[in-house]
């Protein structure tokens, strides 16, 4: 191809009076040349690596790439031998433009046939294929509707676009036309039917951080008689071959999601990468994706804290799966053991620690409250007063929404934990001493206990589905966006002196009903909610309140640096009084003495209610 575009560069431009500009002798000496640099080139720049059947936009820049280093070095030779004297000045334009043809022209011709092909197949075949409909027209939507075409495999057959915007309506992807927009499903889907190609399935193909489209597009696709997916993502493929482009079922957590928050990740490099970190609870629902996600910031050692053999089994097994390098230590140990984490400490000497280990199951503390007040309280205590022994740089205390006008055992031990933190962090004089940050938040999707697992277990053992309440609403969050936004506050809390003795909060969006979030995972699974699957309502649990809060009322909400973080100022307390009450909590824990023991919570948290010592434990249901 070389040479043949070299030869027909020059007679384009001078036609038969090539022998004028160059003798035969020089003319094959020439072209000679040329081919063997363009050889050299096109051998060192792997283009001859490409696949034909898969010729891209990329493929056409390696192109231009070499036949541009091809003349660069070709007119460079030339000049040193004839100072470019014989040929025009337009021949090397000419050869280049040629040069791009001769060797794109065939591998764009093969592909198109290739796919021509493809297509024949597939019409053929479109009877017995799934008709579907797209909805969304972007960069998503584009990769779905190719992996489509070009999968001989595929069962699915495109029938139309549903796109975000009007100005796109009339317009084609890949050949699949734009039918109309979101708002006109239900005309689109009329028309498709009328057409003869009823679509079966929508397939949701833009980014699903808009949980309020999902949720409106699964009420759609359910009054229309559709099922809805979504097309997969890139990170869907990592356990599973890439050449197979299946939709994949819609997920709670597409329901929920929001707009993902903007993160500053080198900061959280900065603040991790090198330290010596440890996570206590690292084998529950928060510390498992903390210990993730601080491994992957590569700290210089790892301590994991966890009281389950099993589950730090599991998460030191997948840490040295993710990152061999790294110095992972597991240690089993209990947080309500003082000494035992004094002295883990003091040998460990960490830098960060994030302490997620508590009790978090509200009827099950609500019957066991002196464990719980063990743990949550004492525990917290310990791991605070072992980082102050050794000179921990920070500790990052993760807290709850149900430490906000605490109804339950489970809330009120949180925020006591929550004072204590805060008044050590207050403490510190002149920015020395260890910085303690506070992260509240509500519930988390697919952690052990939530809604979610519960509904889906219920579902699968075909219902009902037993709810607290009909009002019950509680905030939500994916794991993933907890531990980032968990990560950004401790960067944040580096940088702001003015956080001290403050609490971050979790901007969790809207709270969501549960009967409604019941009601949608029921559609999710092809069923009519109230008519394939029952709900049932089942009354408040010890405990419990129907909605949850982020901010006491005389908290207030100062905005930082982040839009998904918030400070709330709640009354600091004052260790001078405030450890003599913990000392009486203690002495009454440790004597089982539950009178003693409500009475001291509700003056360690004043705003307490409702204490349920009487209580007994209520039927098994949604608690969220």
């Amino acid at each position: 191809m070389a040479a043949a575009s070299f030869v027909l560069a020059l007679y384009l431009r001078v036609g038969d009076n090539i022998f004028f500009y160059f003798a035969p002798r020089d003319l094959i000496l020439a072209t000679t040349a040329f081919t063997c640099i363009a050889t050299a080139v096109f051998l060192l720049t792997g283009l001859y690596k490409g696949i034909w059947r898969y010729a891209s936009m990329a493929d056409l820049l390696a192109i231009a790439r070499a036949s541009t280093i091809t003349l660069a070095i070709f007119l460079l030779l030339l000049f040193l031998w004839t100072r470019l004297e014989p040929m025009p000045r337009s021949v090397p334009f000419i050869n280049w433009f040629v040069l791009m043809a001769l060797l794109g022209a065939p591998r764009f011709v093969y592909r198109i046939r290739k796919d021509r092909r493809q297509e024949r197949r597939q019409a053929a075949a479109s009877g017995h294929r799934i008709p579907v409909l797209v909805v969304g027209s972007g960069a998503e939507a584009e990769l779905f509707i190719r992996g489509i075409k070009g999968d001989p495999r595929c069962v699915y057959d495109i029938v139309g676009i549903v796109a975000e915007k009007r100005k796109r309506v009339g317009q084609r992807l890949h050949g699949v036309p734009v039918l109309g927009v979101v708002e006109d499903l239900p005309q689109v889907v009329a028309s498709a039917r009328l057409s003869g190609k009823p679509p079966q399935r929508l397939v949701l193909a833009k980014d699903a951080s808009d949980g309020a489209l999902v949720r409106g597009l699964l009420e759609t696709a359910t009054a229309l008689g559709l099922t809805l997916a979504r097309a997969p993502r890139v990170t869907d493929f990592k356990s599973g071959p890439p050449d197979r482009v299946e939709p994949r079922p819609i997920a709670v957590e597409d329901l929920l999601c929001r707009p993902q928050t903007p993160l500053d990740r080198e900061a959280m490099k900065a603040l991790i990468k090198g330290r010596r970190v440890a996570v206590t609870g690292a084998g529950g629902s928060i510390g498992s994706e903390l210990v993730r996600q601080v491994a992957g910031f590569r700290p210089s050692k790892l301590l994991l804290v966890e009281q389950s053999e099993f589950n730090l089994y599991t998460m030191d097994g997948e840490v040295r799966g993710q990152c061999p390098d790294l110095t992972c230590t597991p240690v089993i140990a209990d947080v309500r053991n003082r000494e035992r984490m004094h002295r883990l400490f003091d040998r460990f000497q960490p830098e960060l620690v994030f302490h997620a280990a508590a009790l978090k199951h509200v009827p099950l503390v609500e019957a066991n409250p002196f464990e719980g007040i063990a743990t949550n309280v004492f525990g917290t205590i310990n791991v605070a007063d072992a980082a102050v022994a050794s000179g921990v740089g920070t500790l990052v205390m993760v807290s709850t929404d149900k430490a906000i006008n605490p109804t339950s055992v489970m809330g009120a031990s949180k925020r006591i934990a929550e004072r204590y933190c805060q008044a050590l962090d207050r403490r510190r004089e002149a920015g020395r001493g260890t910085r303690f940050v506070t992260v509240r938040f509500g519930n988390v999707l697919g952690s052990t206990g939530s809604v979610v697992p519960l509904f889906q277990r219920q579902l699968a053992a075909g219902g009902p589905i037993t709810v607290t309440h009909p009002d019950m609403r509680r905030y939500f969050m994916t794991v993933r966006e907890a531990v980032e936004l968990i990560l950004e506050a401790s960067v944040l809390a580096q940088d702001h002196a003015s956080s001290a003795g403050k609490i971050f909060v979790l901007d969790m969006g809207e709270p969501v009903r549960i009967v409604d979030l019941a009601r949608q995972m029921v559609r999710l699974s092809g069923l009519t909610p109230d008519v394939d699957v029952q709900i049932r309502f089942v009354g408040l649990r010890p405990g419990e309140k129907l909605f949850e809060e982020l901010f006491n009322p005389g908290e207030d909400a100062v905005p930082t640096d982040n839009p998904g973080l918030l400070l709330a100022a709640p009354e600091p307390a004052d260790l001078a009084t405030f450890v003599p009450k913990l000392e009486d909590l203690a002495a009454a824990n440790d004597a089982a003495d539950a009178d003693k023991l409500f009475n001291v919570i509700r003056q360690l948290v004043p705003e307490y209610r409702c204490p349920a010592a009487e209580r007994g434990p209520g039927p098994v249901a949604a608690s969220a």
